[in-house]
């Protein structure tokens, strides 16, 4: 299951869907590319606005809130996350403690 942690300005992605096979995974290329796409969007706006690690485990993007459109580009992300989860809740697991 892909596990999805929203912490105040900190948000952790870890986990596999375990949909299908590797490779064939649907589950596992949406969530790669809405958060791709998401974090490939923020660094050509401003680098500097968020912190992005993935260690090859658990990806990492911390929001230093200095930006409206990484901000929206951010909860945009989340929205989609949730809609996957809404259809695949044995794959994907999103929790917030904000």
């Amino acid at each position: 299951m892909i596990k999805v942690k929203i912490k105040n300005n900190i948000i952790k992605i870890s986990g596999h869907a375990n949909y299908n096979e590797f490779g064939n995974d649907i589950v596992c290329a949406s969530v790669s590319s809405i958060i791709l796409t998401t974090v490939n969007s923020i660094m050509n706006i401003e680098k500097s606005s968020i912190d992005y690690n993935d260690d090859g485990k658990v990806i990492t993007i911390i929001n230093n809130q200095t930006n409206e459109n990484t901000n929206i580009l951010l909860n945009t992300m989340i929205e989609l996350l949730k809609d996957l989860e809404k259809k695949y809740k044995k794959n994907i697991k999103i929790e917030s403690e904000e």
